[in-house]
C-alpha cells in the first residue's frame, strides 16, 4: 500500500526557517534507511504557505487565495509518499523519523487510493487511461 507522510507546518516553518546542517544531514540518513529498505517513492519540503495559493470553488466559481494561511495546524510543510505492507510499518518508520521541528510537531500518515478501492466505477477503460497517464509520467522523470 502507498501512503503520504505529512509533515505538519509550525511558526518557524511558515516563517521560513530553514533547517539547520545536523537536521538536514538528520533526515538525509533516515532517507538513505527509507530508499535501502524500498520505502520511500518521493519526499520533498514545501515553501511557506507566503508563497501559495488557494483556490476555492463554488459550483462553477473559483476564487484564488494567495498566501499566507492563518491555520498553521492545518498547513503541511513537506511530505513523503512510501511503499509499505502496512499503516503499521508506517507508523513504525514514522516513529524512527527524526524529529522535523525538533520542537513540538507532528506527522500523518494518510492512505493513497488504489484503483481497486474504487470498484466497478474505475471501469477497463479508465483503468487502461490512468496506466497510460502514469506510464507519461514515469517516462518524463
Amino acid at each position: 500500500m502507498r501512503v503520504m507522510i505529512l509533515i505538519k507546518a509550525t511558526r518557524d516553518t511558515e516563517a521560513g526557517v530553514l533547517p539547520d546542517e545536523n537536521m538536514l544531514a538528520e533526515m538525509m540518513r533516515f532517507n538513505e534507511e527509507l530508499v535501502k529498505a524500498g520505502v520511500m517513492l518521493d519526499g520533498e519540503g514545501l515553501h511557506p504557505s507566503s508563497r501559495g495559493a488557494r483556490v476555492r470553488f463554488s459550483g462553477r466559481e473559483r476564487t484564488v487565495l494567495d498566501g499566507p494561511f492563518a491555520e498553521t495546524k492545518e498547513l503541511v510543510a513537506g511530505f513523503w509518499l512510501w511503499q509499505v505492507r502496512s499503516m503499521e510499518e508506517a507508523v513504525e518508520w514514522v516513529k524512527r523519523c527524526p524529529n522535523p521541528t525538533g520542537a513540538e510537531s507532528e506527522i500523518e500518515i494518510r492512505r493513497l487510493y488504489e484503483a481497486e478501492d474504487f470498484g466497478a466505477e474505475f471501469t477497463p477503460e479508465l483503468r487502461q487511461q490512468e496506466e497510460r497517464l502514469r506510464s507519461e509520467i514515469s517516462g518524463k522523470a
